[in-house]
């Protein structure tokens, strides 16, 4: 009787551990395409050539799929925040995203694509560029920060910085 007790106390010990690996390992391996959604504080700051800056937080949402490890196409939809004035009514865009695997929890990523900013009712778009880093906290959730410049025009930029959390299904 000890002895049965004993060999099922053990298969069940090793087919809890085989259980628990192969979990593990189908946790570090994700299947491309891999859609993935994010909400950020997004601090912007527009600065023209002559005059102040004026500067506001806002929101972004953020969304895209992932095709391999090292790229994948990204749009953000922005709004909120208001100085002196200057209010940000949208920002929209689309991004093709350069990113390098530091480690297995850990990405740098690159972003150029094209922005449309829309600033108290005064539209405007163009080339955006942009850079980021991002780390793991739980299996499908990340942390990140990166910075933009959404525009370059000859009388002023429009950039953002910002922080939040990205979820992968």
């Amino acid at each position: 009787m000890k002895m049965t007790v004993l060999s099922l106390t053990s298969a069940a010990l090793l087919v809890g551990a085989g259980s628990f690996a192969a979990s593990a390992q189908a946790q570090e391996s994700f299947q491309y395409p891999q859609g993935y959604v994010g909400g950020d504080a997004m601090f912007w700051s527009l600065n023209p050539d002559r005059g102040n800056s004026r500067d506001d937080i806002g929101l972004r949402l953020r969304g895209g799929a992932q095709f391999n490890d090292y790229f994948a196409l990204e749009g953000h939809l922005g709004t909120g925040g208001s100085d002196r004035g200057a209010d940000l009514d949208h920002l929209a865009g689309a991004y093709a995203k350069g990113i390098i695997p530091v480690a297995p929890n850990f990405r740098l990523y690159g972003l150029a694509g094209f922005s449309e900013v829309e600033i108290s009712n005064n539209r405007e778009s163009g080339l955006s560029y942009g850079a980021g880093a991002e780390m793991d906290i739980a299996n499908n959730v990340s942390i990140g920060a990166d910075y933009m410049r959404y525009l370059d025009e000859s009388a002023y930029d429009f950039d953002a910085a910002s922080v939040g959390l990205r979820y992968r299904f």
